[in-house]
């Protein structure tokens, strides 16, 4: 199984209390809650969260966190992070969708 492909069955299985659609974008495989993207598992098994712009600067300081990029250079702004293979492990994961799926819940009370 591919790096992407176990990524997409991790994140399929932590959302699926939340009906999440699946939708190929962002180089990956984006999942959709109540039609807002909450993460995507890209091709190179690393996963692309949407945050809250508040919190970058301390989800960027944890292991395996970097500014997400759009191709090779162009940054995505801050309310969005990459998150490396190796800090997706056990764990991991979950605490990576936590700060997703915050912000996604906030977005849904405005």
């Amino acid at each position: 199984m591919t790096a992407q492909k176990d990524l997409v069955e991790r994140v399929r299985d932590a959302l699926r209390a939340r009906n999440p659609r699946e939708v190929s974008m962002f180089g990956g495989v984006s999942f959709m809650v109540e039609d807002r993207m909450v993460v995507a598992a890209r091709r190179e098994g690393t996963l692309l969260l949407r945050i809250d712009p508040t919190d970058a600067e301390d989800l960027l300081a944890r292991p395996g966190a970097h500014p997400a990029l759009m191709g090779a250079d162009r940054p995505m702004g801050d309310g969005w992070i990459s998150v490396e293979q190796a800090a997706l492990q056990g764990p991991g994961l979950e605490s990576w969708l936590e700060p997703a799926l915050t912000f996604h819940a906030a977005q849904g009370a405005e």
